[in-house]
């Protein structure tokens, strides 16, 4: 999964990263399937770990186009896990409240605690995003944020929370396919608004915008990875697999009892 990650530095040029790609699963989604489920069953191991553990921090940010995924990732990857120990945050346009102080205020206040999983679909990131794209901020402005992004995120790092960052990579021509979809299934029109289609001609603008972000925000303290992501099986496969190969590395052991229990028995 290394090659997915984005090295500290590194100029990011998205058209040589292939969303189509399905890395050793050749076979499609049936080949990859028992190694989905054995990473789903892992990952509500380790969820339940983490939490009994109440030490470690896990942030996890979710970025896309629109219709990359994001949704359906947070459904199909953290299906099993348990939902006490679990938050996805949703950032949406600002409230006036939120507008009255600094723009990482709102995401601060949603960051992890001890023991817990929090997934931001959205983040942070659309301060460098929509914010450029729409020119809600001059270039002065918004290109400072990205040192207050690194900063805010090493600080978080500093304080005992393990981040990973994905960016769903989906190309034209799937967006295009998805959108029609919501369209011609009735069930999924109430996510399909005639303002995605003004998004969609800004592409190129949100392209450029995402490779600035991944680039000079990728560290080795919070990482982003770009996850193939126009094969939905796959897309899956490799959130879970970065996922329980992270939780994986912070050892993490339950805690002992606070008194012997041994030869201790309910009547």
């Amino acid at each position: 999964m290394e090659h997915y990650r984005v090295k500290p530095g590194e100029v990011v040029d998205l058209s040589r990263w292939d969303p189509n790609d399905k890395g050793a699963f050749q076979g499609g989604k049936d080949e990859a399937e028992d190694a989905f489920r054995s990473l789903n069953k892992r990952l509500e191991e380790l969820q339940e770990l983490l939490y009994a553990e109440n030490k470690n921090k896990l942030l996890v940010v979710l970025q896309a186009m629109d219709s990359g995924g994001k949704d359906g990732t947070i459904r199909r990857v953290f299906e099993h896990v348990n939902p006490q120990g679990v938050k996805v945050v949703s950032f949406k346009v600002p409230s006036a409240e939120e507008l009255a102080h600094d723009y990482l205020w709102r995401v601060h206040q949603h960051v992890p605690a001890r023991g817990e999983i929090v997934i931001f679909n959205r983040s942070h990131y659309e301060d460098v995003l929509v914010v450029r794209v729409d020119q809600l901020a001059p270039p002065a402005v918004w290109q400072k944020r990205y040192d207050h992004i690194n900063a805010f995120e090493r600080m978080l790092a500093d304080e005992g929370t393990t981040i990973l960052k994905f960016y769903l990579h989906i190309d034209l021509e799937e967006q295009k396919e998805r959108f029609q979809a919501r369209l011609d299934e009735p069930h999924k029109r109430w996510k399909f608004s005639l303002g995605d289609l003004e998004k969609r001609k800004q592409w190129p603008d949100y392209i450029r915008a995402y490779e600035d972000a991944l680039g000079k925000t990728s560290t080795d303290w919070a990482p982003w990875y770009v996850v193939p992501a126009n094969r939905k099986w796959y897309r899956d496969l490799v959130i879970a697999t970065l996922l329980v190969e992270t939780l994986e590395g912070l050892h993490m052991s339950y805690p002992q009892p606070e008194e012997d229990l041994d030869g201790i028995v309910i009547e």
